[in-house]
């Protein structure tokens, strides 16, 4: 498979060797000294560009890409508020990206059991929740995506919360707190207390090499389909 990268930070460097490693060809690279690349024969050779830049340049980068004919895996968050409406739009009519606001295996597994406990927490009101994220002090957003994925999976099934936010003392909705510290990975944890005892559960990476590995996976994935695809169309929990 031919790959492009959009974005050659240690992400995208990562990812590059795994590519390598599972026989796949880097064709083009872009950064941010080299944009003019996105017009060259090689950016518009590869089957699937895979993109891990900042929240402001992301939805650029799609565009770019699609008018190539590229289709597009991308790590980005912070991008959806505002131009959600029209990536769904363009994907529907032709266009493919694959977006997920975490790649990592484990985390889709962590997500799996995050469903399934809220699905249950909600009989039991007795347990409030709470959600905090531990990331490195070079991420811009906050949350991450991966803490506002696992928060609208909460709110979803639990009646008694009717949104999220941040630093929030209302009862109704799930709190989410994010730490900027070190070179941390990513930490998530979900925490159901009451009166009797607490329940946690967490997801503490050790390195971006799962969600780098699982980006080439998602890659692979969506050379042989289309549209606007997850992390739950690959991984069938």
């Amino acid at each position: 498979m031919k790959i492009a990268l959009i974005g050659y930070g240690k992400m995208g460097k990562m990812i590059e060797q795994i590519a390598l490693d599972r026989g796949h060809e880097i064709v083009s690279i872009i950064d941010i000294d080299n944009q003019q690349d996105f017009d060259s024969p090689e950016f518009a050779s590869a089957d699937v560009a895979i993109e891990f830049t900042a929240p402001q340049a992301a939805y650029g980068n799609y565009l770019k890409a699609w008018e190539k004919g590229v289709k597009v895996v991308s790590g980005s968050t912070g991008w959806m508020k505002e131009h959600g409406d029209e990536v769904r739009k363009a994907c529907s009519e032709g266009k493919t990206l694959f977006w997920a606001s975490n790649f990592s295996i484990g985390v889709a597994i962590f997500s799996a059991v995050n469903r399934y406990l809220a699905k249950i927490m909600n009989q039991f009101p007795q347990y409030d929740v709470e959600l905090e994220e531990t990331h490195h002090v070079h991420k811009l957003d906050h949350p991450s995506g991966t803490a506002i994925t696992l928060a609208e999976e909460i709110v979803e099934r639990l009646d008694r919360k009717e949104g999220w936010a941040e630093e929030t003392t209302d009862p109704k909705l799930l709190r989410v707190d994010d730490i900027r510290r070190g070179e941390v990975p990513g930490i998530h944890t979900i925490r159901y207390d009451s009166e009797a005892d607490l329940i946690t559960i967490s997801h503490d990476a050790h390195s971006r090499k799962g969600f780098a590995l699982g980006a080439v996976l998602a890659a692979e994935y969506t050379k042989e389909h289309q549209g606007l695809l997850t992390i739950s169309d690959m991984f069938k929990f």
